[in-house]
């Protein structure tokens, strides 16, 4: 009830520019209504009205003071916004709602106590209690449900990246290409046990997924180490050369041999000497003459085809 009352509140203000919640004000650019000549036409019109969360202004074509309808509509306005900012209040406290048994842990959690649940972003709040995240969730492929943790689709985002990027993640907008960050990742991982699915797409359209029933990384004192076994599928198991691996980036080499595998093979990930995977990679898309460098997967396309599309995703087992 509370929500239907703030959003037809909220419908009636969205011009207004900004209320206050709890003594904060939201500020915004002063917005233009233009209204329609009255009919009949009053000794003057109302061309336009500025309005903010501090004050009223009418542009008019006479003498706005000279009608009485000016103080009744200031009154309603000012009558809106008490009632929005009240209502503001009371989903604020509803949000504070510190327990996590009511909230989502991850996107199977959502799939489960939802209906017609499309794929998208939303809130997760892993067990720890150090507050939610957005997450892209799949919720169609093979009986949905899915944290996905990377997405490879055109190229557009850059993941040659350091590590501060990779612990936190990147970019902002989880609907293109992103790495969801690996703190969040092993918050998500050490709640509860984890299986992995990986998509993959050449640049013909032909697909080809591998799966595994565990999954986890560690914290980023043990360089978020990669656990994960129990292959099936159709892609070839280019993960299991990787279990056991800590995470490296071009700036942070952390793998098992004296070369730096992240810096020759222009990628992040697992590395260990140096990989069957690096869906990391640079986006050459298709057939490239580079060494290993590609978003590759060996065990169905070798190291000299970079993958069109990839999803890395999670899902308790």
């Amino acid at each position: 009830m509370i929500n239907h009352l703030l959003v037809a509140a909220m419908l009636q203000l969205s011009l207004l520019g900004g209320f206050s919640v709890r003594g904060q004000t939201t500020e915004a650019p002063a917005a233009t209504v233009h209204l329609p000549p009255p009919k009949p036409a009053p000794e003057f019109t109302v061309q336009s009205c500025s309005v903010t969360s501090q004050s009223v202004t009418m542009n008019c074509g006479g003498n706005c003071a000279s009608d009485a309808r000016v103080p009744e509509l200031e009154r309603k306005m000012d009558h809106l916004m008490a009632t929005v900012s009240r209502l503001m209040a009371t989903v604020s406290d509803c949000c504070n709602d510190t327990d996590t048994n009511t909230r989502p842990k991850d996107c199977k959690e959502i799939l489960d106590n939802s209906e017609l649940t499309p794929s998208g972003v939303y809130m997760v709040y892993p067990a720890d209690n150090l507050g939610g995240f957005p997450v892209y969730c799949d919720m169609h492929t093979d009986g949905g449900g899915w944290t996905v943790f990377q997405k490879r689709q055109d190229g557009t985002v850059d993941f040659y990246r350091g590590w501060a990027d990779y612990k936190t993640g990147f970019p902002s907008n989880l609907n293109g290409e992103f790495w969801l960050g690996n703190d969040k990742l092993h918050r998500l991982t050490e709640q509860k046990a984890y299986g992995l699915r990986v998509d993959l797409e050449d640049t013909t359209g032909n697909t080809a997924y591998a799966a595994y029933s565990s999954f986890s990384i560690s914290d980023e004192s043990d360089q978020y180490r990669l656990t994960v076994g129990g292959y099936s599928g159709d892609a070839g198991d280019s993960m299991a050369f990787q279990n056991g691996q800590r995470f490296s980036t071009k700036d942070s080499d952390n793998d098992a041999i004296a070369a730096h595998c992240s810096q020759r093979y222009k990628g992040a990930w697992w590395y260990g000497d140096c990989h069957n995977a690096n869906l990391n990679g640079l986006y050459h898309l298709g057939a490239h003459s580079t060494y290993a460098d590609g978003v590759n997967w060996n065990h169905w396309k070798g190291y000299y085809y970079s993958l069109k599309r990839t999803t890395m995703k999670i899902r308790p087992v």
